[in-house]
């Protein structure tokens, strides 16, 4: 690119993407983080396996960052020791544990223009790497991900991780918008630049670290390209599915409730070449039936949950009527709340009070469904058990929730025409 060409320079906006300068070899074009925790049987094979397909197939300089995540077992010694006998490895060493703090310490630490991370067992194979990662280099796009989703992915794993999974996405589709099609997936890459803007505003430091930075990075209209991936399953991972899981709802809700809010400041990540008109229904959820329905499911099952744990709580100290009533309330509150801006796009506080009375007015059917439940149980028993009662009251609010959807789409949250109600403020 000529140096005399004049380059517009906006405050908080990306430099136009270019292809990277790869002929100098003083720094690496490339850095592979690898996080591990406790992994001193896998990590020497995995890293020399990697480092030996880079320098066969990877035609520019690279380096391979093991980040360990306070390892207790002798992972830090062999990760040294590999740091002192392979000139292309170096090692990072953390006090604390956390996938998400370990890619965030060395991302944030790194020269290489371009950063990406794997997992150590090496589930994904080697020969998409490049593709990762080339058009990052290229300037095409910002992020790269590898997908086990995609079209031509070919995936050996087990049904549960596979429900798990599925599972996931579609909860992200259903109440973030998301549009990338696999957010766990242990193989990622991302342009520096946008990891120096992008990482400060990531929370998490944990497993849900990749969804927040991607649900951000899409937000904000950044250029995000997916990798069909050959991917095995280890059979001998030591990732707990369910407080993984737990996570990664908890951050959904979190992340969901500040764009709604719109706390994040996410101009700070505009795209560098102007608006995209694909990106305008970013801002919004579309008002077709489909997309309501799976963001209104999506909804409906982190609202059972949390109505379920307060109804579990309340009943220590009250009988179930009064329970049930106070659960169904403030869950209620949460779900109208996450339903306006998550399922039917409404942003800013217009209409909001108007909306929540609107919805405790839907909240009185579905407490009158699950009080005359209980009602007829108790009836019918006497004295019915917790388990009896759960029970009763998950199918109540299976049939109050058809009626709910049905209500808030035709009375709450009716189709407008103006694209400020539906799908956020216009450019």
């Amino acid at each position: 690119m000529p140096t005399d060409m004049p380059t517009k320079c906006l405050v908080g906006v990306l430099p136009a993407r270019e292809h990277l300068p790869v002929g100098g070899a003083d720094r690496p074009v490339l850095d592979v983080v690898i996080p591990v925790y406790n992994e001193e049987k896998d990590l020497e094979p995995c890293v020399l396996r990697l480092h030996e397909h880079l320098a066969r197939t990877f035609p520019y300089g690279f380096r391979i960052t093991v980040a360990d995540n306070a390892s207790t077992d002798l992972t830090p010694d062999i990760a040294v020791r590999l740091a002192r006998t392979v000139p292309e490895v170096r090692s990072v060493r953390l006090d604390r544990k956390g996938r998400g703090r370990a890619l965030r310490t060395v991302w944030s630490r790194s020269d290489a223009p371009v950063l990406a991370y794997m997992d150590v067992d090496l589930s994904t194979d080697l020969n998409a790497l490049l593709p990762l990662v080339a058009p990052l280099i290229s300037g095409h796009s910002d992020l790269a991900i590898g997908s086990r989703l995609a079209g031509g992915s070919r995936v050996v794993r087990g049904p549960k991780r596979e429900l798990v999974s599925r599972t996931y996405n579609l909860i992200l589709r259903g109440s973030l918008a998301a549009r990338f099609s696999d957010a766990q997936c242990g193989f990622k890459a991302i342009r520096r630049e946008v990891a120096e803007r992008l990482l400060p505003m990531v929370e998490d430091t944990g497993w849900f670290f990749d969804t927040e930075m991607l649900v951000l990075a899409e937000r904000a209209g950044l250029r995000i390209h997916e990798v069909p991936v050959d991917w095995v399953d280890d059979p001998d991972s030591t990732v707990d599915i369910v407080r993984t899981a737990t996570d990664d709802l908890k951050g959904v809700w979190r992340v969901g409730r500040a764009l709604a809010k719109g706390t994040l400041p996410l101009d700070r990540l505009s795209r560098p070449f102007g608006d995209d008109p694909r990106d305008r229904l970013i801002s919004g959820v579309p008002g077709g039936l489909a997309r309501q329905l799976v963001g209104f499911c999506a909804v409906g099952a982190l609202s059972t949950l949390f109505y379920l744990a307060l109804y579990a709580l309340f009943r220590l100290g009250v009988g179930s009527q009064t329970a049930n009533a106070a659960a169904l309330l403030l869950s209620a509150v949460a779900n109208t709340a996450a339903n306006r801006r998550l399922t039917f796009g409404v942003r800013g506080r217009d209409r909001a009070v108007r909306h929540q009375a609107q919805g405790l007015a839907v909240f009185g059917v579905g407490l009158a469904l699950t009080s005359g439940s209980l009602a007829a149980l108790e009836a019918a028993t006497g004295n019915p058990s917790q388990a009896a009662e759960m029970a009763v009251l998950i199918a109540a609010n299976l049939a109050a929730t058809a009626l709910r959807f049905l209500l808030f789409r035709a009375w709450v949250f009716p189709a407008r025409r103006d694209h400020s109600y539906v799908q956020g403020e216009t450019r």
